[in-house]
């Protein structure tokens, strides 16, 4: 930090006023020009000069150049324009207005201390900053600002009897001063610097008796003070800014802590009581107050940190969701974990997408609304296929055709589905193209907010990353999303199914389960839970298809054998061996309705 703050914005902007063309590069951190701006690669050497994009630092790699620094050198040897601050710092000192500084300490006025004492201020230190009033006009307070040489710099005005309905301003200040803080003279050491927006707020401080209380000049947004007290202020140990509180955020922090490198403390928002700002402070709850608040500071809290001693937890066991493969479940501790992105892997074509539509079916059962990607189904054949599954083989009709069986339902049933799941599940349509603005990431999170599914599943990754938002190559787009469904997996407290395919890898050689997911290893860093869905290729057990839960990020627990199963083609539901497909029930027919003709589909007599 500094007196400069690098943006890469300016670095772009260099080249851009310089006509440096930009040479083509890989590393995304570095702004490659094709000739040097000092030596012009002598016309033969290119793409030697670089500007770093994260730290503003520049080189060209020509042993006879060398040429290098930052910004700041650019600016000094090329008139760069790096903004107000840069030009307010290198401004010759014959351009401010000078002041005449008194050869004796200027005595407060009466008048100035009758006023301030009325605002809880001591007159020890109304006469310590040298606080008076106007030789001509008793209701005008005077502020000298002295350097910390003791030199008068700037002077500001206060109409102690302001009327907004007849003054035109309450605060005014001499023009073309060199802004400076005020209270800079009467700093006694380099410790501790407390920073107040207005100077009665400092004079608030000081009167709860700190030393180094000092006020900006012309309030929040007058930063013009920074360049000309940059030197003296770096010696401060640390610095509290006590601005005014105001709409649950306080003036000046922001601005301080972007600017200076030593320890920035806070108040904290409850030791203002509900006041405005220190002056208020102190006259409604006393010096003692002003104190509390002043000792209490400390580094502002991130909206990202919580104190670990404020964090709660329950000790019931956290929310899951039953998969419905009961040694999935036992081993998972009753299901996947809710606030985590959970990964679903396997090879092309068999049978992920139907374990994912069995764990959303899963979701239904239990009350949970859900939310629907599939970037390689048709909606229509999604809602099919889940249909399916939720009716069970013994509702789902089987016609001859040819040499194929047709499976379907009977027109009430697939309305009865209809109506159980209506206002309870939803899915992205890919056929439909929308001029609405927000992305695919931004589509989930309404849907999780606004519409409160808290159970989603994404088939697959592969094709979500053509929505993604974002540049960069197919696995940087990979982590994006990836690294965004996490954070609103833990944020909303939601369980995210994703999909991914298994890498094509030679059986000759062994290799960890979850390094054979396809994409970024970030993908299986971030995830909760990863099970695996594949068919075995023996030829004794040809056919039979294998659940393994190959991480577990709650309990370590796993099974990288993976668990016997099984697969119904009339009704799309895979189970565990052993379980009889036919016993089968769905909530959604738990209680068959009345006005609703049940007919077995073996004894279906087709009517035409």
């Amino acid at each position: 930090m500094g007196i400069y703050k690098f943006d890469r914005a300016d670095a772009e902007r260099f080249f851009s006023e310089r006509n440096l063309k930009a040479a083509r590069q890989s590393n995304r951190d570095e702004l490659t020009a094709v000739w040097c701006p000092y030596c012009n690669g002598d016309g033969k050497d290119k793409a030697t000069f670089s500007i770093n994009l994260k730290t503003g630092q520049f080189k060209c790699l020509r042993a006879s150049c060398g040429a290098s620094g930052n910004m700041l050198t650019l600016h000094k040897d090329f008139g760069f324009d790096l903004g107000t601050d840069v030009r307010e710092y290198e401004r010759p000192a014959y351009s401010w207005r000078r002041f005449k500084t008194p050869e004796e300490k200027r005595e407060s006025s009466d008048p100035a201390i009758k006023y301030l004492t009325g605002r809880g201020i001591s007159e020890e230190v109304a006469r310590l900053y040298e606080i008076t009033t106007k030789k001509d006009a008793d209701n005008i307070l005077v502020f000298p600002f002295y350097n910390e040489n003791g030199e008068l710099e700037f002077i500001k005005y206060r109409k102690t009897d302001f009327d907004p309905k007849k003054d035109k301003n309450k605060e005014w200040c001499e023009a073309n001063c060199r802004a400076i803080l005020f209270g800079m003279k009467q700093c006694v050491n380099f410790d501790r610097l407390i920073i107040t927006e207005g100077q009665i707020d400092s004079l608030s401080v000081a009167t709860a008796g700190f030393d180094n209380a000092v006020s900006v000049p012309t309030g929040k947004n007058g930063m013009t003070w920074v360049p000309h007290c940059w030197k003296w202020l770096k010696n401060f140990k640390e610095i509290v800014v006590f601005g005014d509180y105001e709409r649950g955020a306080m003036t000046l922090l922001p601005d301080i802590k972007s600017r200076f490198n030593c320890p920035i403390l806070a108040v904290r928002p409850e030791d203002y009581r509900g006041c405005k700002d220190a002056n208020e402070l102190l006259q409604k709850y006393g010096i003692e107050a002003v104190r509390d608040a002043v000792n209490n500071a400390r580094p502002e809290m991130l909206d990202q940190v919580k104190e670990l001693s404020e964090i709660s937890y329950s000790s019931k066991q956290a929310e899951r969701l039953p998969t419905g493969i009961r040694n999935v479940d036992k081993l998972l501790n009753g299901g996947l974990p809710f606030g985590y992105l959970d990964i679903l892997t396997g090879k092309r074509g068999e049978g992920k997408s139907t374990e994912g539509s069995m764990i959303l079916k899963s979701a239904l059962e239990h009350g949970y609304n859900s939310f629907i990607y599939s970037g390689e189904m048709p909606a229509g054949e999604v809602k099919k296929w889940l249909d399916f599954q939720i009716a069970g083989a013994k509702r789902i009709i089987g016609e001859q055709v040819g040499d194929y069986t047709n499976y379907r339902l009977s027109e009430p049933n697939i309305e009865k589905i209809r109506k159980w799941y209506k206002d309870k599940a939803y899915i992205y349509d890919t056929s439909v193209i929308s001029e609405s603005s927000k992305s695919f990431l931004e589509v989930v999170e309404t849907y999780i907010t606004q519409f409160g599914c808290r159970v989603v599943l994404i088939d697959n990754l592969m094709t979500a990353i053509d929505l993604a938002d974002s540049n960069g190559t197919k696995f940087e787009k990979q982590e994006v999303i990836c690294k965004r469904l996490a954070q609103m997996a833990q944020k909303y407290n939601a369980l995210i199914l994703l999909i991914a395919h298994k890498k094509k890898t030679d059986p000759k050689f062994a290799s960890d389960e979850n390094d054979d997911v396809l994409g970024s290893s970030e993908i299986t860093n971030l995830a909760g839970v990863i099970m695996s869905y594949e068919r075995t290729k023996n030829a004794d057990d040809k056919g039979k298809r294998k659940l393994k839960v190959t991480k577990n990020r709650l309990t370590g627990r796993v099974n990288f054998d993976g668990f016997d199963m099984d697969f119904n083609d009339k009704s799309k539901r895979i189970f565990e061996v052993g379980e009889s497909e036919e016993d089968y029930e769905s909530s959604c027919f738990a209680e068959e309705d009345k006005q609703l003709e049940f007919i077995p589909a073996d004894d279906m007599e087709i009517p035409f």
